[in-house]
């Protein structure tokens, strides 16, 4: 039987999925790849793997791709592991390092910066190493479990889960696993009843799992910052999400086509 290619990834807030996948009858049919956010999006769009647990900005570039489950990394508020660090205050930051990882997350923190903080800064695009190069004036997106820990190097800590919530009143969804051809309703059944049952078993997981940080609460992560049901207030926040993220970079190519014009 020909595998089903699947790319994953590799943060921790991802375990529960995989736990629930590699305990299923689907083990043997699963080729997994785990990467970062980005890589994800990447190997779904070169038809690399029939599936994948993508940053949902990507949707915006693939408006064939289709949600294929019920779960989804989400948030209902803090979300812990993105968030954007400084050693100023917001209204006295002036450069921010996106990171690379996501666009997503990169999405999010412009919508915040202009809608919510109403805030200008100089964005820069960071390379690996650019955690050490975060302070004075010039602020920081970090996400995923290089997070963990940081809040103690960094006196302002601005979570991005938390910042949404209060902005727009909804949930917010990070990660959606999608497809851009159709599959086998049979395998798709059983692949939502997979990952329904790893995040059912997290109190089994955590077990299993390495505390990544003394400060670091596996339990109150998995169930109380990370949100796993798709329902139908992440669907309302997610298309508040694309929508948001396309009049941002509309507003982008509007600015940098008044700059690039000539002076009359």
């Amino acid at each position: 039987m020909e595998k089903i290619k699947l790319s994953a990834v590799s943060y921790l807030n991802t375990k529960p999925f995989l736990y629930g996948l590699f305990k299923s009858p689907l083990a043997n049919r699963l080729q997994l790849s785990l990467d970062i956010p980005s890589i994800c999006a990447e190997k779904l769009s070169s038809g690399e793997v029939d599936l994948a647990l993508v940053p949902v900005a990507v949707m915006a570039q693939l408006p064939q791709a289709q949600i294929v489950s019920d779960y989804c990394i989400g948030t209902l508020g803090a979300v812990k592991t993105v968030c954007i660090y400084s050693e100023r205050p917001l209204d006295q930051m002036t450069s921010l390092y996106l990171d690379h990882h996501s666009r997503t997350s990169v999405a999010l923190s412009k919508i915040l910066l202009r809608e919510y903080w109403q805030v200008k800064v100089n964005y820069l695009q960071a390379e690996e190493g650019y955690i050490q190069k975060i302070g004075g004036t010039t602020a920081g997106l970090v996400i995923g479990d290089r997070t963990i820990g940081l809040q103690d190097r960094f006196e302002y800590v601005y979570d991005l889960g938390e910042a949404w919530l209060a902005h727009t009143g909804l949930p917010f969804v990070f990660a959606a696993w999608l497809s851009l051809h159709p599959l086998d309703p049979v395998f798709l059944a059983a692949f939502n009843q997979a990952l329904a049952k790893g995040v059912e078993e997290i109190p089994q997981l955590i077990y299993l799992l390495p505390n990544p940080h003394p400060d670091f609460d596996l339990q109150d992560y998995f169930t109380h910052n990370i949100s796993y049901e798709l329902d139908e207030a992440k669907k309302e926040a997610l298309a508040l999400f694309l929508q948001k993220m396309k009049d941002t970079e509309a507003i982008g190519k509007a600015k940098d086509r008044m700059l690039n014009s000539p002076i009359v």
